[in-house]
């Protein structure tokens, strides 16, 4: 079956509990590109960050979103990816989705890099037999060595995100959601990064990327979808380049 998305009128509406009139002016300065602010039947403030959208993305195609901070972006890309829920409307997600966007998602602290290994496997579906079967190859790739068995939070934040790459770049998506290119660890590890997301790409029946790289975009995208206030403005079919950039490495 080949993957899709579908996305009919949802919207994601984030409540502002117990806001006085001058937290109220600090949130509407925060989100002055982003989300529309309103009153609820309680009276309560409240952010819409998507505004009845409908969007279908199907197999093949690479989606560039782009939009000012807080034009909803990531809020979609949680959407697809599970994280979040719509308030209205519904989505339907056909394949397997591996999300980029958190790379420390779902992380314990006090386990070691092995466990939290094992840990996130759980989280992706995967058999113990699996997760066991990736566990030298994620442990290899990450370069961490004798740090995987202490616990995750004596690590450095870059430490983190090597060892969050490793693991979710070892499941093979059907459909991948990232929130700005990926660049992690010293040049060496970008440069083996940047190599495997380049694989998957080759790979993966869909990917929607958010970004304000139009570079990117141009280079790796079929569509690029524009968004504003919660509400697609602009939706561009491209032939991309496909000529990857050693900068993003």
């Amino acid at each position: 079956m080949e993957s899709i998305i579908h996305a009919e009128q949802i919207s994601v509406i984030y409540p502002i509990f117990h806001s006085n009139q001058r937290s109220l002016k600090n949130a509407v300065l925060n989100l002055s590109t982003g989300g529309v602010i309103a009153k609820d039947s309680r009276h309560h403030s409240i952010v819409t960050s998507l505004d009845a959208l409908n969007l279908t993305i199907r197999h093949g195609e690479r989606v560039g979103l782009v939009g000012h901070n807080g034009s909803g972006k990531t809020t979609l890309l949680q959407v697809i990816a599970g994280v979040s829920v719509p308030v209205r409307g519904k989505i339907s997600v056909t394949g397997k989705v591996v999300s980029l966007t958190d790379l420390n998602m779902g992380f314990d602290f006090d386990s070691t890099g092995y466990e939290n290994i094992y840990l996130r496997g759980v989280m992706e579906g995967l058999s113990g037999k699996a997760i066991n079967d990736r566990m030298d190859e994620i442990a290899e790739f990450s370069e961490l060595g004798d740090f995987l068995n202490f616990p995750i939070r004596t690590y450095s934040s870059g430490m983190l995100m090597r060892l969050g790459f490793a693991i979710s770049t070892n499941i093979e998506p059907d459909i991948l959601i990232m929130d700005e290119w990926l660049s992690v660890g010293d040049k060496g590890f970008r440069k083996k990064a940047h190599q495997r997301l380049q694989n998957i790409l080759s790979t993966t029946s869909i990917l929607v990327i958010a970004t304000h790289d139009m570079d990117l975009i141009k280079r790796i995208c079929t569509r690029k979808i524009t968004l504003a206030h919660g509400k697609i403005i602009g939706d561009e079919a491209l032939v991309p380049t496909n000529v990857f950039d050693d900068d993003d490495a």
